[in-house]
């Protein structure tokens, strides 16, 4: 039997860019990858994330933030996809444990100052620019 690739998204805090990452990989591919998500400093999913993931019809409260730490080292990564502009300083390290690192320089939603409905408006674009990734890479790993 072929061993499922594994793929692993990658942020600072996995608790917005990341979280969205997994779920729509999941989602879209059922068990064809292992799919995990990370941060350097793992802090709780923000509200948010949950809210515009619902309106995508995706749940993802079985989902915890999680931090790389669990997953450098051990069993070998086929790609590391990067969701984040912040965390790009620290992206060396990540090499020796992947295959191949991807980037997907996404700002953070959770940054947004002009209030309630606009955080929410950025959260719905960070979604639908992930989700527009996902099926890109997709149809980049069709057959392999």
């Amino acid at each position: 039997m072929k061993k499922k690739k594994r793929i692993l998204f990658f942020c600072k805090h996995n608790s917005c860019r990341s979280q969205m990452a997994e779920a729509f990989l999941k989602h879209r591919t059922g068990n064809r990858f292992d799919v995990f998500s990370a941060g350097l400093s793992p802090r709780p999913i923000h509200p948010l994330v949950y809210t515009v993931m619902d309106e995508a019809g995706i749940d993802i409260r079985k989902q915890t933030p999680k931090s790389i730490d669990l997953y450098l080292g051990r069993e070998p990564l086929d790609e590391i996809i990067i969701v984040c502009q912040e965390s790009e300083a620290e992206c060396p390290r990540l090499y020796p444990f992947a295959l191949h690192v991807e980037r997907w320089p996404l700002p953070d939603p959770a940054l947004e100052k002009n209030g309630s409905e606009a955080m929410l408006e950025v959260f719905r674009k960070t979604r639908d620019r992930i989700k527009e990734n996902i099926k890109i890479w997709l149809m980049q790993h069709k057959e392999k």
